[in-house]
């Protein structure tokens, strides 16, 4: 696979270069869909909901990459969604650039809409069929009333040719391109008004690998050159691992684990990280690993399991506090830059290695026993 260019890129910063400021805080971030379960569990007050997300809290940092990870029904584009108000968060608070954005009416969030932008994970339905894309790349200045017409043209021409379109591309509708130049329209428009955060939701997900490659880099070029924060969505890690400067691992609608990439990637502390870092195919020798891979049960996100709603699937579980207590998301103690949620934490990685999990009978009984 071709990778993109990472020469520039920072996985850690030096030692002498100062932490940049906080630009985007929520905290205990919820957001609940509910679920048409029929009238009489409306009329009881019992309707069902969905916790996509569910009690998060996260900080990015002015200038920086942030990846979100995590398998399908995660919670990861909910929770990005939420972030940029696409959503209404069910509870908690969001705070952009140290204002609190979470109760702030649709008319209020317009200056808001021109500092954040978002690329949607599917560009062709993310783009109006009945106009060509220089039409839907130039709305956004239409919108903020950004230059006079003829400059506003003149500023779509010239961010078409620096993500690699062509002037000739303007009058084209958005079925008669290739994928990765509906990407490049998508980038586009997010870029036109000059935004302060751009959030990715799976940017190459469709994409062959070398349009991939393409792609980051030119994600990795503007984030540089034009000083933007970035939030990428994805389920691949070797999309995230050279692209992004710190990871967030969610599961099941929490985040599980924080970190830098380079230090995530080095030495996964949870067991669902350590599982999708070990599940990446690689051909150096020293890669074949004996680690079990998940099964495909994925949680009830209407009813998520007890206590760490990994459990079930855990390949390192340890005993009933697993089923039985919800582990916080705590800074570990030999790394304030690594936060985990899991009960095995603090405890030793010989310890780790040394153990053997019950069996799924043993389990069983174990969840048999809390229960009764």
């Amino acid at each position: 696979m071709s990778r993109p260019d990472n020469s520039q890129s920072t996985d850690a910063r030096p030692a002498s270069e100062p932490t940049p400021a906080e630009f985007v805080s929520v905290a205990n971030l919820t957001k609940y869909f509910s679920v048409d379960s029929g009238l009489l569990s409306r009329a009881l007050g019992s309707q069902e909901r969905v916790k996509a997300v569910d009690g998060v809290d996260l900080t990015i940092r002015r200038g920086e990459t942030v990846g979100i990870i995590g398998e399908s029904g995660s919670g990861k584009s909910t929770l990005a969604r939420t972030i940029a108000r696409l959503q209404e968060p069910t509870d908690g608070s969001i705070r952009f650039d140290g204002e609190h954005i979470e109760t702030r009416s649709e008319s209020a969030l317009k200056p808001l809409r021109r500092r954040i932008q978002y690329v949607f994970q599917d560009p062709l339905s993310a783009l109006n069929p009945r106009k060509t894309v220089g039409e839907s790349v130039r709305k956004p200045l239409d919108v903020h009333d950004i230059g006079d017409p003829g400059e506003r043209w003149d500023r779509v021409v010239s961010l078409f040719e620096e993500v690699g379109l062509s002037s000739s591309d303007l009058d084209s509708y958005p079925h008669e391109l290739s994928g990765g130049q509906q990407q490049r329209v998508g980038i586009c428009r997010a870029l036109i008004i000059e935004p302060e955060l751009v959030i990715f939701d799976e940017p190459v997900s469709a994409l062959d690998v070398t349009l991939q490659a393409q792609i980051l880099n030119l994600i990795n070029r503007f984030q540089r050159e034009l000083e933007l924060t970035c939030l990428i969505i994805s389920h691949d890690l070797d999309v995230v691992r050279h692209v992004c400067d710190r990871l967030v691992v969610m599961y099941a609608g929490e985040i599980v684990e924080k970190g830098p990439t380079r230090d995530l990637f080095a030495d996964p502390r949870h067991p669902y990280t350590r599982a999708l870092v070990h599940a990446i195919p690689s051909i150096e020798e020293d890669s074949a690993r004996d680690y079990e891979p998940l099964s495909e049960e994925t949680p009830s996100a209407i009813d998520p399991p007890s206590g760490c709603r990994f459990h079930p699937r855990c390949p390192e579980f340890i005993d009933g506090n697993c089923i039985n207590s919800k582990p916080s998301l705590k800074t570990t103690q030999d790394d304030n830059d690594r936060m985990v949620a899991c009960h095995w934490r603090e405890r030793s990685q010989e310890r780790r290695k040394s153990h053997t999990p019950p069996s799924e009978s043993e389990r069983a009984v174990i969840k048999h026993e809390l229960d009764t």
